[in-house]
């Protein structure tokens, strides 16, 4: 069949299905791609806007597997699709669910490889964390997740599938015959800070993002979409323009003699680098603020001289800033700041005109709070590593 062949209700000579691992999954394809790859597999170019259309509300608006379900398709198209593509989501190899009613997912991606999410629910919202790399390059010296070794980067496809199964496991597509469920869905925030750095993987993690905030599918608003970075200073700008997501950055430091050894990172680039970078940040504005994301680290970071220099560096821009209590695992180096220390340093912030929320530590049970994310696997592989 050549992409001119006519497409008809009536008699359609299909190719054999290919083996599954020889056709090509259609999550994580942006529109574009999508449309050239039905078009590649035999849908005519006039058909192709339209079926890009049909097909791409199937999987992310109604959260269809089979091509089978896809009612509103011919029966002999359908049966093109199936022979040309799959429609895959990885694969959730345990799940835990804590006291508090954190979720953590250990899922499966191609090359037996596995990565965890976890989703946090709370009165408000719902957040799933999702990760962007298998492992990690930063080595950032307080988290559990930097002492596993980058492996590879997440496809578009596994990262966007983390959102797929997890609306999965909580129920959240829509029933067959109604309407898409509104923004009072259990998922209703997502925030890259799982496992790696997402400015290493920039053009995957946009076109996952780009295909989450689509308006007919999963449909989040970038407002409920933030991305973390360690502070990947050339990305920072590009990110605005071209995910246009809300921005945190892991800053945990008001010194770089104590970010080098904090964030290795530092070393590339330094605070006033990455302060620069952020004050020119195209979406900064006071309804858009920054996070700044701070770990407390008793006798390490947690003075009232740090709150001071930290409100002063950030003067002029519209921010936030969390304070993380440092969730501690086996092996680390550093103790959690006492509460009085958090709420001193807290006190500073709030002074000096900043929101300083003081996160409640989620999912400690379960080794699923910011900072704890490794494989089983990699534990299992490096036991004294992760012990």
């Amino acid at each position: 069949m050549t992409a001119s062949a006519p497409i008809t209700q009536d008699v359609l000579t299909l190719p054999r299905n290919l083996p599954e691992e020889g056709r090509r999954n259609l999550v994580g394809l942006t529109r574009p791609e999508l449309r050239a790859a039905l078009v590649a597999a035999g849908t005519p170019e006039a058909q192709a806007k339209m079926r890009e259309n049909q097909i791409w509300q199937w999987i992310y608006q109604k959260g269809v597997r089979d091509f089978d379900a896809m009612t509103n398709l011919a029966k002999t198209y359908r049966a093109l699709l199936a022979a040309h593509f799959v429609i895959a989501v990885p694969e959730i190899v345990a799940r835990q669910v804590s006291e508090d009613g954190t979720r953590k997912y250990l899922v499966r991606i191609a090359g037996g490889h596995e990565v965890e999410t976890v989703y946090i629910p709370e009165e408000d919202r719902g957040t799933l964390c999702i990760s962007s790399q298998v492992g990690c390059t930063l080595t950032c010296s307080f988290c559990h997740t930097g002492t596993q070794k980058l492996v590879r980067n997440l496809t578009a496809a596994e990262i966007v599938g983390q959102v797929m199964l997890a609306r999965d496991d909580l129920g959240e597509w829509p029933e067959p015959g109604r309407a898409p469920k509104d923004e009072t869905r259990l998922l209703s925030n997502i925030v890259l800070m799982g496992m790696g750095e997402p400015l290493y993987n920039f053009e995957s993690v946009r076109d996952a993002m780009k295909i989450v905030m689509d308006g007919e599918g999963i449909s989040l608003s970038r407002r409920r979409i933030t991305l973390s970075t360690s502070g990947v200073v050339p990305e920072i700008a590009r990110t605005a323009e071209e995910i246009g997501c809300m921005l945190a950055v892991s800053f945990h430091a008001t010194t770089d003699e104590i970010r080098d050894r904090l964030v290795p990172i530092n070393r590339k680039w330094n605070i006033a680098e990455l302060l620069d970078a952020l004050r020119a940040y195209p979406k900064l504005s006071n309804s858009e603020r920054i996070t700044f994301e701070y770990v407390m680290l008793d006798g390490v970071n947690d003075s009232d001289a740090d709150a001071r220099r930290l409100v002063k560096l950030i003067q002029g821009i519209p921010a936030k800033i969390n304070l993380i209590p440092f969730n501690e695992w086996p092996g680390a180096p550093y103790r959690r700041s006492s509460e009085a220390r958090i709420r001193a340093f807290a006190d500073v912030i709030y002074k000096a005109g900043y929101a300083s929320p003081i996160r409640t530590p989620r999912g400690e049970d379960i080794m699923a709070a910011c900072g704890q994310l490794k494989s089983a696997t990699e534990r299992a592989r490096n036991p004294r590593r992760a012990s």
